[in-house]
């Protein structure tokens, strides 16, 4: 069965190059059409009905987040295609969509092939695009916004006003989530702490991330550490030590 792919971009030499390289490495999926802005993106998705849209975020006049804000059913799995932009990476990784940065490199874009074939398989609701488009909705209400964390069985999207803390663990990370289970996913914290500072999350180890919002007290003893409201201690490492009290406001 041969998947159905549109590429919108606003630079035609990159539709002719991912042309090519789905061509040649990614057989199952046929590229059935192709857009160079939002407008006719729109047109073009609503007439060929695509299963998959390859969507550049920065265009002319209008952004690739601004074609879907203007749909009211995404009914397709989406693979962003970008040059590097940190607004919109930002927030295609805190739903956990995937995207793809020029030039593409070809194992990245088999993976994000991939799993989108795997979802479309599955038929499972695009609950990601859902989530990005009320996290670019709600840019100014943060308590609002949802974090998608994905482990071995499901995506589960969680409040970052309910995350207590995060715990490294080389390339995977533990979320404690308040009066829920834990959540291990497979990405290193730093690619989350890049996500969380903007929401009061603080470094206080190598191995630590955690939400200011918890926190009961520091603890001078053993090095120091901070209590938590569920009773958690969490080390704070000497070299931490003096940007917590900062970020303490002690």
């Amino acid at each position: 069965m041969a998947w159905k792919a549109i590429i919108i971009d606003d630079e035609p030499n990159n539709i002719e190059n991912l042309t090519s390289l789905l061509n040649e490495y990614c057989r199952d999926i046929q590229v059935i059409g192709r857009a160079e802005n939002a407008d006719e993106g729109k047109s073009v998705i609503s007439r060929l009905k695509p299963d998959m849209v390859f969507l550049d975020i920065q265009m002319p006049d209008q952004s690739g987040f601004d074609l879907l804000k203007s749909l009211n059913v995404i009914d397709f799995e989406v693979i962003f295609v970008t040059a590097y932009d940190k607004y919109g990476i930002q927030a295609v990784k805190f739903s956990a969509v995937d995207y793809l940065l020029k030039p593409v490199n070809i194992e990245e874009l088999k993976t994000a092939a991939g799993n989108a074939i795997q979802k479309l398989t599955s038929r499972q609701e695009n609950e990601n695009i859902r989530n990005l488009l009320h996290y670019l909705k709600t840019t100014h209400v943060p308590d609002e916004h949802k974090i998608a964390l994905s482990d071995a069985k499901e995506v589960r999207f969680i409040g970052v006003r309910d995350i207590l803390y995060c715990k490294s663990d080389n390339v995977y990370t533990t979320f404690f989530i308040r009066g829920q289970d834990k959540i291990m996913v497979s990405r290193p914290m730093k690619e989350y702490e890049d996500l969380l500072v903007s929401y009061g999350f603080i470094r206080t180890h190598q191995s630590y991330l955690v939400n200011k919002s918890f926190i009961r007290s520091y603890s001078k003893e053993d090095g120091g550490y901070l209590l938590l409201e569920d009773r958690s201690q969490i080390p704070v490492s000497r070299q931490k030590k003096e940007d917590v009290k900062k970020a303490l406001n002690f």
